[in-house]
């Protein structure tokens, strides 16, 4: 023990700061898996259907209102204007404030057209926009420890959060009729208690509200990059709406329940990909990009096989998560799961547009795949029900993903000197093999007895594999420090 804690003390700040950034990730994620459970069953699929559209349309907006002016626009920002860092921060922050202001103006003079369009009452309407607020004012302050490794405030505010704001809508939602409004409102009050305090304290150090120089930076730089974000939303989440207005709410609660699942092996993504960040960006600096190869393949196994994983536990999953009513989502799980991996294997291919900064590149490709999911949804799902947006939103994350891979190679031949990362066989190969595998785990579904045989001969192979496996996993953690 005293060994490790001298070995962690060895480390360099930007470490530390990694380390912790990623196990409250985690923890934040586990505590949302691990009251699914809880509102699962104290919602009826109906009413878990509606919480998540209800979600779905907070995604969806959250681009039109607030630009989305906490994400990569802000971080650049403060490293460009490190000097006026204070003032860059308070007028961000009171341009997203002013956003939002106009937003709830416009949604009060035409108030019933919006809950009729969205489906939804007055109250969460407004609870929508405050939390656009909160959500910006949570970002804005988290991206700024982040930059200057300010971990233990950070890590202390969110995970107190995410304790409270279930411990919160549980009891709402017991003692309350409207039990989908209940558990909004308790993410709200949370919120609002929660991050206030944190908006008033950047704006006091920065005391500029409006700046014209820093709003109209950020407009110009994320305005073009809104059909982009607004892509990604719509791919995440226009299935679970379209179910919900096509089909029902119940529907559409199996079906986020399923969504919801997989959505934990998408923390690996994240994770993973937040080692690799600032290493694969160093080496597209140096013009070194086939070093990444290498990493970029064993990477891609490691998700495969996470998903796997939850693919093979899938019925066992959705037992322990829900209750029998929500049965079905272990049909769902597998093609989410595999376009798990392809959300993967996208990040790791725009890398080189996002660094040469062609965001029509990026824009294209993203509106690509949220054009064809919406119209692959309104064709299947009234074909095959709800079960069939798993395999239109798979179909449309394979597309979206081999358009950044394409335009990656035509970036990679301007500005790379002809030289592309990636084989493609290599490529296909790990892709089909995980995709063969996926497909064959979910028609053991209908037969216990050989499915956990596979499950006991995965764990022996875990077993005997074990050193390779936390070698692999020593050589990624290794690149951070590199």
């Amino acid at each position: 023990m005293n060994n490790l804690l001298e070995k962690y003390k060895s480390f360099p700040v930007q470490v530390k700061a990694s380390f912790w950034f990623l196990i409250c990730a985690f923890l934040q994620k586990g505590i949302s898996i691990l009251t699914t459970p809880i509102f699962s069953r104290l919602l009826t699929t109906i009413e878990y259907g509606q919480y998540n559209v209800f979600n779905s349309w907070l995604g969806i907006a959250t681009v039109f209102i607030s630009l989305n002016l906490s994400w990569g626009v802000y971080t650049q920002g403060l490293v460009k204007y490190e000097e006026e860092k204070n003032v860059y921060t308070s007028s961000l922050e009171g341009l997203s404030t002013t956003l939002v202001f106009i937003w709830t103006l416009i949604y009060l003079i035409s108030r019933n057209f919006w809950n009729n369009l969205l489906s939804l009452t007055t109250v969460q309407m407004l609870a929508m926009l405050i939390m656009i607020w909160t959500t910006a004012v949570i970002n804005f302050w988290a991206s700024e420890q982040r930059v200057v490794y300010k971990y233990k405030a950070l890590v202390i505010i969110t995970l107190a959060v995410t304790i409270v704001k279930p411990a919160l809508g549980i009891f709402f939602v017991l003692h309350a009729e409207d039990k989908v409004t209940a558990r909004i409102l308790g993410i709200v009050l949370v919120e609002i208690i929660g991050y206030a305090g944190l908006y008033f304290a950047q704006m006091h150090r920065g005391k500029q509200f409006f700046n014209a120089k820093f709003w109209k930076y950020a407009i110009i730089y994320n305005l073009p990059l809104v059909p982009h974000y607004l892509a990604q939303t719509v791919l995440n989440s226009a299935d679970r709406i379209m179910i919900s207005n096509m089909i029902g709410d119940s529907e559409a609660g199996i079906y986020s329940l399923a969504y919801s699942l997989a959505g934990v092996m998408a923390l690996f993504n994240s994770a993973l990909m937040q080692t690799l960040n600032p290493w694969i960006y160093q080496k597209i600096k140096a013009k070194r990009i086939k070093d990444i190869e290498l990493i970029a393949y064993i990477s891609l196994i490691l998700i495969a096989a996470v998903n796997l994983l939850l693919i093979l536990l899938a019925p066992e999953a959705v037992s322990v998560f829900a209750p029998k009513a929500y049965h079905d989502a272990i049909w769902v799980i597998p093609p989410v799961a595999i376009s798990v991996y392809f959300t993967y294997s996208y990040d790791l291919f725009a890398k080189f547009a996002f660094y040469y900064e062609k965001t029509n590149l990026i824009m294209m490709a993203s509106m690509l795949g949220a054009v064809l999911n919406v119209i692959l949804n309104l064709i299947f799902i009234n074909l095959f029900g709800y079960k069939a947006a798993g395999y239109t939103t798979l179909a449309c994350y394979m597309i979206y993903s081999i358009g950044h891979y394409i335009f990656m190679n035509k970036v990679c031949d301007v500005y790379c000197d002809g030289v592309r990362p990636y084989s493609t066989i290599k490529i296909l190969t790990i892709t089909f093999a995980f995709m063969t595998a996926g497909f064959i785990l979910l028609f053991t579904y209908n037969y216990t007895l050989i499915r956990y045989g596979i499950i006991v001969a995965t764990m022996v192979v875990s077993i005997i594999k074990r050193k390779k496996i936390m070698e692999v996993g020593k050589e990624l953690i290794s690149l951070k420090k590199g």
